[in-house]
């Protein structure tokens, strides 16, 4: 395994940077810092295909087997470069040279691992081992579908116990909507129910991506639905990250898309804010 040779920047998160199999590290705009990312989809699969999705050949199914014995080795190496290494000065920009999570996210759903509680035990032991002193979040980005199983809602838990979060997508509300935008088709009671199980388990945050599709900017009654659904799952919530196309969708999609506004994702901001009282951070 040898460490990224080039500058690790927001434009890029490639997951095999750190040529390693679970685990890269990312320079994220939303979390502010360095991002240790654990991949549980090496195979580039998930239950989801989300069309501004940059994951290449993404194929829809679950992971391989996870080793966990080789998800320690990598993470061991990575901690140990970030905080008694020279890894910062080498690889990342000045300002954000901070390791600021270790996150479940990578090329799939990170849930759609069966040893999903069993890679957050691991995780957690080494943190625990090697960053205990600067402890980075432990996070978990998640389209929440999985929360029915067992594992899933256990795995939370641990994340939660820690102080960490976790960050749910929903981008937009509705079943006709969501096919169009995550190829899935979900009825909002059940985006609803699922948040409010997640945030009783772990601070939760909504995150969501706007963009325009086919030279339109989302509809008004989208809108709608998605601010009525953040009213009614507001007491469950820590906050929602609202965000736009910062690296290119690698989906058929992908010329259909262009990016919003700045002004526009102010705009949504105040209306959650104003209408709701939640915290919003925006990364247009």
């Amino acid at each position: 395994m040898s460490p990224t040779s080039g500058r690790l920047t927001i434009q890029d998160h490639s997951r095999d940077s750190a040529g390693m199999t679970y685990v890269y590290p990312v320079v994220s705009r939303r979390a502010g810092g360095v991002s240790v990312g654990i991949n549980l989809n090496p195979n580039n699969a998930c239950n989801w295909r989300c069309i501004y999705c940059q994951v290449p050949d993404l194929k829809r199914g679950g992971p391989p087997p996870i080793d966990l014995q080789q998800l320690d080795i990598e993470l061991r190496e990575m901690l140990t470069q970030l905080y008694a290494g020279d890894f910062l000065e080498r690889h990342v920009p000045p300002e954000a040279r901070r390791v600021v999570d270790v996150a479940f996210s990578g090329n799939g759903e990170p849930t759609s691992a069966a040893e999903f509680a069993d890679a957050v035990e691991h995780v957690c032991r080494l943190i625990d081992a090697l960053a205990k002193a600067n402890r980075p979040k432990l996070r978990l980005i998640t389209n929440g579908s999985l929360l029915g199983r067992e594992g899933v809602r256990r795995g939370v838990a641990m994340i939660g116990a820690t102080g960490g979060e976790v960050w749910f997508k929903v981008d937009t509300v509705g079943a006709n909507a969501m096919r169009r935008i995550n190829d899935v088709a979900l009825q909002p009671a059940t985006v609803l129910r699922r948040l409010q199980q997640c945030g009783a388990l772990c601070e939760t945050w909504v995150q969501s991506c706007f963009f325009i599709l086919d030279g339109v900017s989302p509809a008004a009654g989208d809108l709608a639905a998605y601010l009525d659904l953040l009213e009614k799952a507001a007491g469950s919530l820590a906050g929602v990250h609202l965000y736009g196309l910062a690296r290119l969708s690698r989906q058929p999609e992908a010329a259909r898309l262009a990016v919003l506004s700045a002004e526009w994702m102010e705009m949504l901001a105040e209306r959650i804010k104003k209408r709701i009282g939640l915290t919003v951070c925006v990364n247009p």
